[in-house]
């Protein structure tokens, strides 16, 4: 019985939960992160891509 009480008292298993829960929270903004600057700069360079494809098309006319 008292090693019940003492496993109801402990906080480590909490403890690390809380890690665990924090760690995949900071992942996610990682993942989430790294798609929304991934799909800007795509964007970028296929503008940047597109404008000068046009600029070396009107100079060779």
């Amino acid at each position: 019985m008292r090693k019940f009480a003492k496993l109801l008292k402990s906080e480590s298993g909490a403890t690390a939960i809380e890690y665990g829960l924090i760690a995949a929270f900071i992942a996610l903004a990682i993942y989430v992160g790294a798609q929304v600057a991934g799909n800007g700069l795509d964007t970028m360079f296929n503008t940047v891509g597109t404008k000068l494809n046009e600029a070396a098309t009107n100079i060779n006319q």
